[in-house]
């Protein structure tokens, strides 16, 4: 069983090394998730089309600039993966992704299997619910008692679900969109969303807003859950050169890639 376990770590790490020794980086993400990644029918500055050759539409978004800076950075040629948010680990682990951009958090649970680079983005969590909804005013986790609340599946967002006091966690669901939908018709109170996809949800749909709560009132996190950084295969030889090129873009850098990447978001989901 050793022998077979490390046969297939060899072909994996062969994979990884066949994708960069041709000059490509292969990024995985679900496009799906604006403002950090989305799909668009146009093509603009800012955008890669996804496969390589655009038939499935072109990503952009806050990880689609973070992926072009890095891949810039390597001087390599990037290719957008659009993967459902299951499969990228497994992507990234069978060498099929050289690195996962899309939100992702370095939970204790997901370095057991990836490794993650340097933090490049850290937000709050906070709950999308209706502008009409009796809970929409609420600055703390004990005025949502009763709410019926969800969150992504597969996501620290949902795991943090019964912290909200008498809270009835509703099942969870594949995508923010379906979210979205579950919400504006009034099959779920709300969501846990981190607030950049917050503010974006809520700028597509005005029907929505979101609770960002009282200090000390709000969700307990550790930073790495509110933390957002690159996921590598374990032993990635990229993960050096990838915190190489995330140290060159500062803070305010930073801040203005999402605040532009809010403004060119799509305005429906």
């Amino acid at each position: 069983m050793k022998k077979i376990m490390a046969l297939v770590l060899a072909l994996m790490m062969l994979s990884c090394a066949s994708a960069l020794a041709d000059g490509t980086l292969r990024v995985g993400m679900e496009c799906n998730y604006a403002p950090f990644n989305w799909t668009q029918t146009d093509e603009s500055e800012y955008t890669v089309p996804i496969g390589g050759d655009g038939l499935m539409g072109y990503a952009d978004g806050y990880d689609v600039q973070i992926a072009k800076h890095i891949a810039d950075y390597l001087g390599m040629e990037l290719v957008i993966v659009k993967t459902e948010w299951d499969g990228l680990p497994i992507g990234v682990q069978s060498g099929m992704l050289d690195a996962i951009i899309a939100g992702m958090s370095p939970t204790e649970e997901r370095k057991a299997s990836l490794d993650f680079s340097d933090a490049y983005y850290t937000s709050e969590l906070v709950v999308v619910v209706r502008k009409d909804s009796k809970f929409a005013s609420a600055k703390s986790l004990d005025e949502l008692k009763g709410a019926v609340i969800t969150g992504q599946l597969n996501t620290f967002h949902y795991s943090v679900i019964p912290q909200i006091p008498g809270v009835v966690q509703s099942t969870a669901m594949d995508t923010f969109p379906a979210m979205v939908i579950a919400t504006r018709s009034g099959m779920v109170d709300g969501y846990v969303a981190e607030r950049p996809g917050a503010e974006a949800d809520c700028l597509a749909n005005p029907d929505l807003t979101f609770i960002s709560f009282d200090e000390g009132k709000g969700f307990v996190a550790s930073e790495a859950d509110v933390s957002i950084a690159v996921g590598l295969q374990k032993g990635s030889p990229l993960l050096d050169k990838i915190n190489e090129a995330l140290s060159q873009l500062d803070a305010d850098t930073r801040y203005q890639m999402m605040e532009d990447a809010k403004q060119r978001q799509p305005l429906s989901e």
